[in-house]
């Protein structure tokens, strides 16, 4: 793989080319920008065009399907490619524009091709690959019994071709994508033969060079205090459509990228992004603040210079406050959060009355977090939010939230 290639990219070429899987679900930044010509060409665009012009670039047929268009084929830049290509759908396929947006139909139309394309000589078969956008409307979860038979029918051909042995012969893949990993069925994300790759938020290598293609050095300087390393740096956990969002608003609207500006963008941004579910809360006072509590503050003094050191095999996985309300449990650790220096959040309620969104609130939380780096996590009222191992009546949901908190403490 070209070493630019981020790496869930790199993981997906790797699963595919050994012949592990056909059938991959890309989950998480998946509505992001992501970088599409490589080292030489600084172009960014959606997730699908990186694919098609990438990862299958160089494959007879690129077919990407959504609720809202239908199928169509999808060759990014390239018109001549995309000629051949519709030459090619109309051939195998017929006229995609004839074809009916309900999945039903475009399954139905897939299904065939591929054990014609199975059933065809050599030279005839051609590389197919299958992009499916907003896969939580076709794929739902739900428990197989209660979900109608139209999804029923749709999620049981989509294993059918992860689990054929000559679909992975031969030269074909189905991507689905979608933000949330619990907004999909579990038959789905949980068959052995189907991937489920994580799409991070970029890293600070991958801001830098958004930055540099948004705006040149000297553009910068004209309406930032900050330069495009330090701004690289200080936009952890903040997605480059947002990053997009931050450079623009302040250089069309004359207004200063100071401190306090990026201070309060950046909180309004990521609190956005995290729908709600975070809160900033900015540390006024370090641990000399607090009366009392002193082999508390003793012990947490310690971790904190432990953190500044960077020996975080030597730190535990977290602190669990008890005590009676008001005894000044969250203040103490807003105390931690300035004893160390770095960002406080806290953690707001998750949880939803509606199937598997408790999930995949905490896991949008959770891949923010991941992303921005040392931080104080605040879980205040935590026996409620989090639930236990043995909780019964709510379906599991509790046992979940608290596994996947357990393993991102780990």
């Amino acid at each position: 793989m070209p070493r630019w290639f981020p790496p869930w990219a790199a993981q997906l070429a790797e699963l595919y080319f050994s012949g592990t899987t056909s059938a991959f679900v890309l989950h998480g930044n998946t509505n992001d920008y992501v970088p599409i010509g490589g080292e030489a060409d600084t172009r960014h665009g959606v997730l699908a065009e990186f694919l098609a012009e990438q990862l299958f670039g160089r494959w007879s047929l690129v077919l990407h399907y959504d609720l809202g268009r239908g199928l169509r084929v999808l060759a990014g830049r390239d018109e001549k490619r995309l000629k051949d290509m519709v030459v090619r759908a109309n051939t195998k396929l017929g006229d995609l524009s004839a074809l009916p947006k309900d999945p039903v139909a475009t399954f139905a139309l897939l299904d065939r091709f591929v054990r014609n394309n199975i059933m065809a000589e050599e030279a005839d078969r051609l590389s197919l690959a299958f992009i499916l956008d907003q896969a939580s409307y076709v794929f739902p979860s739900g428990e197989p019994g209660r979900l109608n038979a139209q999804a029923s029918s749709n999620l049981v051909m989509m294993l059918n071709w992860a689990m054929s042995p000559h679909v992975k012969r031969l030269n074909m893949a189905f991507v689905m994508l979608d933000e949330k990993l619990a907004d999909l069925s579990e038959r789905l994300t949980g068959n052995p033969h189907v991937a489920a790759i994580e799409v991070p938020l970029p890293d600070e290598a991958a801001r830098g060079r958004f930055i540099n293609t948004a705006v040149d050095a000297a553009a910068l300087a004209a309406f930032s205090d900050f330069d495009a390393p330090n701004l690289a740096r200080l936009t952890a956990g903040i997605s480059l459509t947002d990053l997009n969002v931050l450079i623009q608003s302040s250089r069309e609207s004359g207004r200063r990228l100071d401190a306090a500006v990026f201070r309060s963008l950046k909180k309004r941004l990521i609190e956005r992004q995290c729908r709600g579910l975070l809160e900033f809360v900015e540390p006024k006072w370090n641990l000399d603040t607090v009366v009392g509590h002193d082999a508390a503050k003793t012990r947490l003094r310690e971790d904190a210079a432990l953190l500044k050191r960077g020996a975080l095999d030597s730190l535990p996985m977290g602190y669990l406050v008890c005590g009676p309300v008001g005894t000044g449990k969250s203040f103490l650790a807003q105390c931690v959060s300035g004893e160390i220096g770095v960002p406080c959040v806290t953690l707001k309620n998750f949880r939803s009355k509606y199937v598997g969104e408790t999930e995949g609130n905490l896991e949008r939380v959770l891949s923010v977090l991941r992303a921005m780096g040392p931080v104080v996590v605040m879980i205040d009222e935590a026996d409620a939010a989090l639930g236990s191992r043995e909780q019964e009546g709510d379906s599991g949901t509790s046992s979940r939230v608290f596994g996947m908190i357990a393993s991102q403490m780990g």
